[in-house]
């Protein structure tokens, strides 16, 4: 459906695509994945005709498809736009036809032309057929259901657009994506305003999606559980992956294995080259094979090994600290920005020592706000708020990036933590944290998204807590730094509570969910999946229907040792005969190569005897002969030879 072929691309000085070519093919589910800043917009962007390659060609085979594509952008609204206008303006196609029928049912009351009658309710039926094929007759009630499902009240269909904040502006703009039924959808980042109810009903709404889906993501869940391709965008290239999210994660490792061993042999292929080119550069009876060796290094395409580790560097948890045997206790605690209007109140619970407690709900319901309070970064109304014995917070909070100071230097930052660190304990610590060197005296504004998660953890660090307070710390993590966070978290022996909308993330840290609802706070001394089950069964809804945990897709078991082995000597008998025939082919080359360079050596001796009866005539066209096919085998030697190395490898 979609061909890159050859596709290059660049902004500055800075080559975001390098002669990238893949294929889409109708109704496949790809993800794609890569860091931050890779080119992944880039590839949404060239499908839409918002930007053209500059060498190379995006191609659409057949008929061009319907394209909705959710960016990470709003799209202007009108003055007098409510939430439901906004959203049913989705398709101007489906706007175009309802216009041209009511056009046309106006004309046909208006005529007594039996024949001109005709003409016009024939051509009104085809328009009301194509109606309802997009979906027409239909939207408003899909587009109220999608808003429901993305965490809209009823009450707040008819409310002014503007009024809504950036957030929840871009939730009506996925349900404007969402309800058009394009042959293909194109979702950047979908779940980044989302909580994770949303994040739920969104995957279930992805499931039955019948067309093509692109889906940009760090989000585990709905990778895993959404799609069968994947492909990575890293280092200017573009590397397809004919399986999902797991798939892909073991066959990059193996992958990124065999590049680095190929890379290895060639680059040990370019130095035996390099070495005889600067031996015999000035022998004029090796010039030759000296040319032969350059221009054979010249048309080598240099092998690329992508970046293996995450961009994010390290994060490092605090060591744990005695405290006692209750972290936290909330008595009948309430919460009011303006002293009438209530967030929540009435809120009873104790978090012990331990305990990794996750805190779910929509959106508006408090959570942020409460994990302000645990920090001790705000009072409670009414009710107390109470740290256990020798508890200490540590708080990681979701706008951190936009609240610190920008032209504050990196070491300022970990000094207002602890202002009894000298320089040397500040580099320390930055450095454990990836900031290296003259890093350390950066200023917070130039750092990246996953930098400045990394600084935050680095000022939490000095603070030395054994109660975490993580208000969405995987936000700027690539797939790799989620991976990492989680491992620590789930080593940490410390209390903590974690604020995410990263369904995966959640499930793998807790063993404690904070549901918060309208009715209140509830705990559940369980993980995740266990508290999704137990909210089914008091919907009466089947554990089936409601658990859309990626637990619950059908995995492949995994390989033992003995079956690995098996299969690796399986492909290694499949091989040994290409092999062979490589290695007898690099061998032969290299013996006639050989031969050649030797009477080469001896017709140009025989030259320069001035003694001999030297005919040059012959000579010259021997030697014409000698180094034409010399050019031949050097060429034929480094494609066997480059060949080999790659398959030795694997």
């Amino acid at each position: 459906m979609i061909s890159f072929q050859n596709v290059s691309i660049h902004f500055g000085t800075q080559d975001v695509l390098r002669d990238v070519s893949f294929k889409i093919n109708p109704r496949e589910r790809v993800g794609i994945v890569g860091p931050n800043g890779a080119g992944k917009s880039t590839v949404f962007h060239l499908i839409t005709g918002e930007l053209s390659p500059e060498k190379g060609d995006v191609v659409f085979e057949g008929a061009k498809p319907s394209i909705g594509h959710l960016h990470q952008q709003l799209n202007k609204w009108d003055e007098g736009d409510t939430l439901l206008s906004y959203t049913m303006r989705s398709s101007q196609k489906i706007k175009d036809l309802e216009e041209q029928i009511n056009k046309i049912e106006s004309q046909i009351s208006q005529t007594e032309d039996k024949q001109e009658r005709a003409r016009l309710l024939n051509q009104v039926g085809r328009l009301q057929t194509e109606f309802e094929h997009l979906g027409g007759y239909d939207l408003e009630t899909r587009v109220k259901e999608a808003l429901g499902g993305l965490g809209f009240h009823t009450t707040d269909f008819d409310r002014p657009f503007s009024e809504f904040s950036g957030g929840w502006k871009m939730r009506a703009e996925m349900v404007r994506t969402l309800v058009i039924k394009p042959d293909v959808l194109m979702l950047d980042e979908p779940s980044n305003y989302l909580d994770l109810p949303a994040v739920e009903w969104m995957q279930r709404f992805l499931k039955e999606y019948q067309g093509t889906l692109l889906l940009i993501s760090h989000d585990r869940f709905l990778l895993r559980t959404l799609t069968n391709v994947t492909l990575e965008i890293d280092g200017q290239t573009a590397t397809r992956y004919n399986g999902g999210l797991d798939y892909y994660m073991e066959e990059r490792v193996r992958r990124y294995e065999t590049l680095l061993a190929a890379k290895r042999n060639q680059d040990r292929i370019i130095e035996q080259n390099q070495r005889f080119i600067d031996t015999y550069r000035y022998t004029a009876s090796k010039a030759p094979q000296v040319q032969s060796r350059v221009k054979m290094l010249e048309k080598m395409e240099p092998i690329i090994v992508p970046r293996q580790a995450s961009e994010n560097g390290k994060l490092r948890l605090p060591e744990f600290h005695h405290c006692g045997t209750t972290a936290l206790t909330v008595k009948d605690a309430g919460y009011s920005y303006d002293g009438e209007n209530f967030v929540f109140r009435n809120i009873s619970f104790d978090i012990g020592r331990g305990e990794r407690v996750a805190v779910v709900g929509f959106n508006g319901m408090g959570k942020t706000t409460f994990s302000r309070l645990v920090s001790g970064g705000a009072t409670p109304t009414e009710g107390e708020v109470i740290l256990g014995h020798k508890v200490v917070p540590g708080y990681v909070s979701q706008d951190f990036a936009e609240t610190i100071p920008p032209e504050r230097s990196l070491m300022n930052v970990v000094k207002l933590a602890d202002d009894t660190l000298s320089e040397n304990q500040c580099r320390t610590l930055l450095g454990s944290f990836g900031f290296s060197g003259d890093d350390t005296f950066k200023t917070a504004g130039v750092l990246s998204g996953g930098e400045k998660i990394r600084l935050a953890f680095a000022r939490m660090f000095a603070q030395k807590p054994n109660f975490l307070v993580l208000d969405e710390p995987t936000t700027h993590l690539d797939i790799n730094g989620r991976r990492a966070l989680e491992e620590e978290l789930k080593a940490y022996p410390g209390s903590m509570l974690v604020v995410s909308h990263d369904v995966e993330f959640v499930r793998n840290i807790a063993t404690t969910i904070l549901s918060i609802t309208e009715k209140g706070f509830t705990k559940y001394q369980c993980g995740y999946d266990d508290f999704r089950a137990m909210e089914a069964k008091a919907r009466g809804e089947t554990i089936a229907a409601a658990d859309v945990s990626a637990a619950s897709e059908p995995k492949q078991a995994p390989l033992s040792q003995k079956e690995k082995r098996k299969l690796r000597a399986e492909e290694r008998e499949k091989k040994a005969p290409l092999l062979r025939s490589l290695r007898r082919r690099v061998e032969a080359t290299e013996e006639r190569i050989s031969v050649l360079e030797k009477e080469q050596s001896e017709l140009v001796a025989a030259m320069s005897d001035a003694a001999a009866n030297v005919d040059y005539a012959t000579i010259n066209r021997r030697m014409s002969e000698i180094q034409s096919e010399l050019e031949t085998l050097n060429t034929l030697w480094e494609q066997a030879a480059s060949e080999l190395a790659f398959l030795e490898a694997e």
